[in-house]
């Protein structure tokens, strides 16, 4: 085993088991790779390396291989068509998308850890299909940085497309790297370019206030970010969403879509409809042990001091732990980091979804 096999086990500090440990996912798409070059290692494949080589960080499950995408080329991406003019792009940890046309190119987020390669992954697939490299239009899925953050590198002649409280937030933020939207919506806009098209649409807030669905019906494909998390449980706190109901929401509404595929933004690789069930079970799991924790915890022993903080941070702690303890032990095997991410998803489900916005207040409810 060479030098380079042991490094394209580890990406942007996401564990890929060796043999020894998993074996290796079969790629979703049919891949496109740039020329050869070193490639830069990821901002926390340091940290990675430290663990031994190719099996997950002591204390923790295993990564199945189920929720592993496909290897990156030496430049550290991957980009893989979809459906006809539609490709996607990876680094493992970050995921954008776009669409080449006669007339350009559509790109839909600008992840700063994938940065350049964005660029390089598009002259790969234009070379291959003889299409304009030229990014014309851009579409922002929300305001948040990590997703659009290399915004900068397309330059200020492209057409950027968002929601109207994106203009508003980025506007605020006044970051260069990140140049509001010139063209703005406010419940749905189809773009068309080249004789591609591509439905935004905003079904109110979930994860922000202005994340929006983009639609590519031709190829019955829908990129929603930070909702869903293929193969993984979502990211801590249910990716720290504004809105929890309307996020747990979301993803009902993301079903209503005929979509066969799903670029949800972040890790590997492409989601399914199975993906997306599995997920959908694993939040409700954690929302009927929220309403039965509030109904069944007895406080008493939390009140044995007069630190009303640590009162309530003991109460949240334990709450969050009895509503976790099944569900991880459910999903283990089958949601990668079940056992890294449970408690704080409970957590979240149990103070805002149940308690906060579901008016469940339990022991805290009405005085008599």
């Amino acid at each position: 085993m060479g030098v380079e096999d042991q490094d394209m086990r580890v990406r942007w500090g996401l564990w890929v088991p060796n043999p020894g440990c998993h074996p290796r996912a079969a790629a979703p798409s049919s891949p496109v790779r740039g020329r050869p070059r070193a490639r830069r290692p990821g901002p926390l494949a340091e940290s990675a390396r430290a663990a031994a080589p190719g099996c997950p960080p002591a204390g923790y499950a295993p990564v199945p291989a189920s929720a592993l995408g496909p290897p990156v080329n030496a430049e550290g991406y991957f980009v893989g068509q979809i459906h006809g003019d539609l490709y996607w792009v990876t680094d493992s940890a970050y995921q954008a998308m776009f669409l080449t046309t006669k007339d350009g190119v559509v790109i839909v987020d600008a992840p700063a850890t994938i940065g350049h390669n964005l660029l390089r992954a598009i002259n790969a697939v234009t070379q291959a299909n003889g299409r304009p490299s030229k990014v014309t239009h851009q579409i922002y899925s929300h305001s948040h940085s990590d997703h659009i953050g290399a915004s900068v590198i397309f330059g200020p002649d492209v057409v950027r497309i968002g929601h109207r409280e994106c203009r508003t937030l980025l506007l605020r933020d006044d970051d260069p790297n990140r140049p509001a939207p010139t063209v703005t919506f406010q419940d749905r806009y189809t773009l068309t370019v080249g004789g591609q098209r591509l439905d935004l649409v905003y079904h109110g807030p979930n994860h922000t206030p202005d994340t929006i669905f983009v639609w590519a019906p031709e190829q019955q494909t829908l990129m929603l970010v930070d909702v869903f998390f293929p193969g993984w449980v979502p990211w801590k706190q249910l990716a720290v969403s504004q809105d929890i109901p309307d996020w747990i929401k979301a993803q009902d509404i993301a079903m209503s879509y005929p979509w066969q595929t799903l670029v949800a933004g972040h890790l590997g690789r492409l989601g399914t409809r199975a993906d997306a069930e599995v997920q959908i079970a694993y939040v409700a799991d954690l929302l009927a042990g929220a309403r039965a924790t509030v109904n069944t915890l007895d406080p008493t022993p939390f009140f044995k001091q007069n630190n009303a903080w640590a009162i309530y941070k003991a109460y949240l702690d334990a709450a969050s732990a009895q509503i976790a303890a099944p569900v991880t032990e459910k999903y283990l095997g089958k949601l990668a980091a079940a056992d890294v991410f449970t408690v704080d998803n409970a957590f979240t489900v149990f103070e805002f979804s149940v308690r906060e916005d579901g008016g469940m207040q339990g022991p805290f409810g009405i005085h008599p």
